[in-house]
């Protein structure tokens, strides 16, 4: 498993942690933004990170015979740890902005793993369980790469290979130096 120090490591080598003005996917706003993407281009490296997400995965005991995770952010990393935990997964996505299950993928009656690439508020990860909830499925934990959460999402026990607490904003409460920088919108979120 990879320590802490490692994983830093592999993010910085891959140009996942930017810096600016961003309005991450929740709508809240930060200074600091994680891009899994930059890592999932290196595949040895990306490899590496989520096979230890996966041995954590595996130390929890739960039970579960599925891995979904919401598309777009989580769909390699949910393959990539998927792999691991020799499991198969799916995905769900976005139509007229409600998460769907398509692409002939069933749920009903498996109990699943949702798995994300980065959480802050968990509003993704719950949309996502909410959607196969509702088609008969039975959530059985919340996993992803990185928390950025602070101990502040919606989801009460997330595993993750790594936890970053990097302060959040709304935008009626931005410090001064982030009203200075024109805001990006890098996730993938429309609304």
């Amino acid at each position: 498993m990879l320590s802490e120090k490692e994983t830093i490591e592999i993010l910085k080598k891959t140009n996942s942690l930017l810096e600016g003005h961003f309005i991450l996917s929740s709508g809240l706003r930060s200074e600091k933004y994680l891009q899994c993407a930059q890592l999932m281009m290196y595949p040895d490296l990306a490899e590496k990170v989520c096979k230890s997400l996966a041995e954590k995965i595996k130390q929890t005991n739960l039970e579960f015979d599925l891995v979904a995770s919401p598309a777009i952010g989580g769909v390699l990393v949910g393959y990539q740890v998927s792999k691991f935990l020799n499991v198969p997964n799916i995905f769900v996505e976005r139509v007229n902005n409600v998460f769907n299950l398509r692409r002939g993928f069933e749920c009903k009656d498996k109990k699943i793993m949702i798995i994300e690439d980065v959480v802050t508020t968990g509003k993704s990860s719950l949309e996502c369980s909410k959607c196969l909830q509702g088609l008969g499925a039975k959530i059985s934990g919340y996993a992803c790469i990185i928390d950025r959460s602070g101990g502040n999402s919606q989801i009460d026990e997330i595993i993750s290979q790594i936890n970053f607490n990097i302060p959040v904003f709304s935008e009626d409460k931005l410090p001064e130096h982030l009203k200075q920088i024109k805001a990006v919108k890098p996730g993938s979120r429309k609304n």
